[in-house]
């Protein structure tokens, strides 16, 4: 039976659901509505300009490998913006990217020596990964790649960790430098699903000479989400040849997964063995200063401009995914845009409960003066004490004032937990810290950071 218009757009929605977060597919391709499909010409209408261009400037490749798949090679993109949703009235808009875009992305691409294409996404380089701690160790071992790719000691790199950390990112962002440094080099970046489907492809057509050759001519392989070989014996066993190969020739291999190699299971011993021979470096979850961090990257790319307030909310409740941070950014923009509203602190409050679970985190005075104490170089006894040398009182009066910021704690509480000091006594720390906090900048920037470690 002939799919309709409906299912076949039905279909294209279930991927790119699969393949974006939940708040940028509701954003940007929930609310489209496929109106025609002749002569090779898929019509998608959309509520306006600023959604079809920003569409095109983030999403084409993703949406035109998506088109090509359900409605066939050949088919071109137009959008068709509402202007009046009484009247129904709009006009045309081309897609500029689709057709640059689609012939080469579609999952089972032929194998191609001619015409070398990378697959790597240009967004995705050194610039625009922002560092941080949790990422150091994969991003510095990447950068030494990037100069001298296959004569490191990180051969392969092995990069794991949850989704959403920036794998992804960082492995195109290597592969882009090569070839910045070295136009001529041959980099090459595949998911281990696309791989794969190659590999059955060559198989089913007794091409698989053809598809050594190909593999075994690149000079840096990034193969991605490797966890996808499990179970696959005659996909490992090709892999195991050019990885062989490749190795040996001094050319690069930068892998990904999504756990360490310790932990995949159904791989062949002899390949997870391989899989150790270099380096095998973990991406973290962002921490609150990395969240905060991205947030500020993005928002200069993007020309958005957010309150403090709003940057510091976003940072402290979006913890996992980077994924989720730029899916909040874009959804604030859209809600922002369309709606002609600002954006708040009560907006940002909307968007983010849609995507995550707002808890507010319960601070104990322990933390508190744990932090302090770390800050400042101090054991903790020493703030509890009677001690009264100027460092250690400016570090409890600290203690005193983030307590009290920070938890729902009494000022009865708070003195018998900060060394059984008087209701009195902590009246009078709060009362000269806000006083000492209008004029000494160190001060302030000191207990903001201690607020910052606390939030994180």
């Amino acid at each position: 039976m002939t799919e309709t218009l409906q299912q076949q757009w039905g279909r294209c929605q279930a991927i790119l659901a699969d393949n974006l977060t939940s708040s940028a597919y509701q954003t940007w391709f929930a609310p489209i509505v496929p109106l025609q499909f002749e002569n090779g010409i898929l019509v998608l209408q959309v509520k306006s300009q600023f959604v079809a261009e920003y569409i095109e400037e983030n999403y084409i490749s993703l949406l035109s490998a998506t088109i090509i798949r359900v409605f066939g090679q050949g088919t071109h993109l137009e959008y068709r913006v509402l202007i009046d949703s009484t009247s129904g009235a709009g006009t045309m808009l081309p897609s500029a990217g689709a057709q640059a875009q689609a012939n080469h992305i579609i999952n089972n691409a032929p194998i191609r020596t001619d015409n070398f294409d990378s697959q790597l996404n240009t967004y995705y380089t050194f610039d625009s990964f922002v560092a941080g701690e949790p990422n150091k160790l994969a991003r510095t071992a990447g950068i030494a790649i990037a100069k001298q790719p296959g004569y490191t000691a990180f051969n392969p790199l092995f990069i794991y960790g949850g989704s959403g950390v920036g794998k992804t990112h960082l492995a195109n962002a290597i592969g882009n430098q090569v070839q910045l440094l070295n136009p001529h080099a041959r980099v090459l970046y595949v998911s281990a699903n696309t791989f794969k489907l190659q590999y059955q492809d060559a198989a089913k057509s007794n091409r698989i000479p053809d598809f050594l050759n190909f593999y075994q001519s690149v000079d840096v392989l990034i193969v991605d989400d490797i966890q996808y070989f499990a179970g696959l014996k005659g996909t490992q066993d090709t892999f195991f040849h050019i990885f062989n190969y490749l190795q040996q020739s001094r050319k690069q291999l930068i892998l990904t997964s999504d756990r360490p190699p310790i932990e995949l299971k159904d791989i062949e011993e002899r390949l997870l063995t391989r899989f150790k021979w270099g380096l095998s470096a973990e991406i973290k979850h962002p921490d609150y200063q990395l969240r905060k961090n991205i947030l500020l990257s993005k928002m200069r790319r993007d020309g958005i401009s957010l309150s403090d307030e709003v940057v510091d909310f976003i940072a402290t409740n979006v913890r996992n995914s980077v994924r989720d941070l730029e899916g909040i950014l874009a959804s604030l923009l859209a809600h922002s845009t369309l709606t002609d509203r600002e954006i708040d602190l009560a907006l940002a409050e909307q968007v983010v409960s849609h995507i995550v679970a707002i808890q507010p985190r319960k601070i104990a005075i322990g933390d508190v003066i744990g932090a302090v104490a770390e800050h400042y170089g101090l054991p903790e006894k020493a703030i509890l004490s009677q001690n009264r040398s100027r460092e250690i009182t400016r570090a409890r009066h600290v203690a005193i004032y983030l307590t009290k910021e920070l938890t729902d704690s009494s000022l009865t509480e708070i003195g018998f937990k900060m060394g059984r000091r008087t209701h009195a006594t902590v009246l009078h720390s709060l009362a000269i810290m806000r006083d000492q906090l209008e004029y000494d900048p160190v001060l302030r920037q000191a207990v903001a950071q201690i607020q910052s470690q606390l939030n994180a």
